[in-house]
This record gives C-alpha cells, sequence and structure tokens, in this order.
C-alpha cells in the first residue's frame, strides 16, 4: 500500500510540475504579447490566442488577469525570444525556444546542458532543413460540416485536416506565414478554437537504439526543467 501512495504521490506532483511550468510559459506569452500590443484582448490578437490557450490549460481566469495586469506595469521584466538550434546524440536535432530577460544566462545554461548529455550546439539557422515552423490549430468538432469547412479553410493555408475523435477535436496545420490568417478567419465564423500556436514539425526523423533514445530525452528533459525555456522540439522518431 505505501508504493502504491508513493507512486500516486509522485504522479501527482509530476502533474502539478507540469501544469506550473505550462502557466509560467503561458505568463511569459502574455507578458510578451502586452508588451508588443497592448492589454486589450479586443484590440491585441495575439493575446486573444494566448488567452484562448491558456483557458484550454484550465488555467484560472484570475490567474490570466493577473499576468496581463502585470504585464502592462512598468515593473515587469521585458523578455526576448531567443532560440537555440543544435545535435543529441545519435545526430537528433533540437530545437529551443526561449523567452529571457538574460540572454547571457541563457545562452551559457543551454550550452551546457548539449555539453552535459555529449551534445553539441549549432549556430542559428543550422536546423532549418529538418524544422518547418507551422501554425497548429485544434477546433471542437461540435455542429461543423467538416468537409465544408476544409474546403473553406484551404483558402487560409490549412493543410493536413485531421480528427481526433477520442478528445472530439479537428486538428489542422498552417504554413507559418498563414497563422494570423486563420486566426482572424476562425474568428470571424465563430469557430471554437481550442488552442491556437507556432511549433516547429520535423520534416525528417532520426531512428535511435534504446540507449541513445534515452540519452536524448535526458537531454530534452533538461532543458526544458530550465526556467527561461518556453519549448523544445526534436526529430528523433
Amino acid at each position: 500500500m505505501g508504493r502504491i501512495f508513493e507512486t500516486r504521490k509522485h504522479k501527482m506532483f509530476a502533474r502539478w510540475d507540469k501544469m506550473g511550468k505550462a502557466f509560467t510559459r503561458i505568463g511569459k506569452e502574455i507578458a510578451i504579447a502586452v508588451k508588443a500590443g497592448g492589454p486589450d484582448p479586443d484590440a491585441n490578437a495575439k493575446l486573444r490566442t494566448i488567452i484562448k490557450n491558456a483557458k484550454a490549460l484550465n488555467m484560472p481566469k484570475n490567474t490570466i488577469d493577473g499576468a496581463i495586469k502585470r504585464a502592462a506595469s512598468k515593473d515587469t521584466a521585458n523578455y526576448e525570444e531567443v532560440t537555440f538550434e543544435g545535435y543529441g546524440v545519435g545526430g537528433v536535432g533540437i530545437y529551443v525556444e526561449c523567452a529571457t530577460d538574460n540572454n547571457t544566462r541563457s545562452v551559457a545554461n543551454i550550452r551546457s546542458y548539449f555539453t552535459k548529455f555529449d551534445g553539441a550546439l549549432g549556430k542559428s539557422g543550422s536546423l532549418d532543413f529538418i524544422f518547418e515552423r507551422k501554425g497548429v490549430f485544434k477546433i471542437k468538432n461540435e455542429n461543423i460540416n467538416a468537409e465544408e469547412l476544409e474546403f473553406e479553410l484551404i483558402d487560409f493555408g490549412c493543410e493536413e485536416f485531421m480528427f481526433d475523435d477520442e478528445n472530439g477535436l479537428i486538428i489542422f496545420y498552417t504554413p507559418f506565414a498563414d497563422f494570423g490568417r486563420m486566426t482572424k478567419a476562425l474568428e470571424d465564423k465563430n469557430i471554437n478554437v481550442v488552442s491556437a500556436e507556432l511549433q516547429r514539425i520535423p520534416n525528417s526523423l532520426v531512428d535511435c537504439d534504446e540507449a541513445t533514445a534515452e540519452r536524448v530525452l535526458a537531454l530534452v528533459d533538461r532543458i526544458e526543467q530550465d526556467d527561461d525555456v518556453q519549448q523544445v522540439f526534436h526529430n528523433m522518431k
């Protein structure tokens, strides 16, 4: 019974830790959006999108409102969006997105993680041939003529229209350049958007043995624990 309790407690703390990290990431995204476009969601499309994503993560309304209020104050740190590209063992490409108020610290930390796990930090643009930045949209599959909607959204860059029946969702992609257009189109059509975000989608995958995969995942996990890190993408199969 004791072991079962400890396992459940560990899983519970892991969920809390993951949720806390997600809320921190959203908080930084809110700060960047507010600094760039103001605190009014009605006048700031990027902020509206972030708020929808926050709600999809079950972030409480008062937490969202508090993040917007803090971001609008003059005392809030100015976060800079920076990216890092490198390789883990086995030639696995790893792309790191950060939001930091101290770029020197972020560079030193990310470099140390790659070095510790036998990887190497590369130059900016070194993974452009591996990853393609795309918009990933999730909408509720409620009272929707999916075939008709897909046809309509093609004009706004819709690609790879897929169904997630388990969660009652429709998922589709857009090129990076069409992300804003698609966001506005869905708003104009009053489509219930669960989340809309930009991701780095790998064009090719690397097949690794178990030992290599464990080493790569250990590196990814360590990077994700860094407070400056927003998202990590890799192309391991």
